[in-house]
């Protein structure tokens, strides 16, 4: 199951896996893509699995945009 947030001219994917430790439970991770400013990411295309799941679907989406969001404000921040 996978999602795709656009924010501050970045997409933010967030893929679900069901985990083996439940029944409606998942593991995530998020990848940052694109934007104008890829150069600053670096190597891209690696995805990166968030620590202290497993999750419900609902939160493991929110968890996954909220990270993705702090790692692009992160990115501006060193930027300038």
């Amino acid at each position: 199951m996978d999602r795709t947030i656009t924010y501050r001219g970045f997409e933010i994917s967030v893929i679900l896996t069901p985990s083996s430790e439940g029944e409606d439970l998942y593991d995530v991770k998020m990848q940052v893509k694109g934007g104008e400013k890829l150069a600053i990411i670096g190597e891209s295309g690696r995805a990166v699995m968030l620590r202290h799941g497993p999750f419900t679907a609902r939160w493991a989406y929110l968890i996954g945009e909220v990270a993705g969001q702090a790692a692009i404000d992160l990115l501006f921040a060193n930027a300038d």
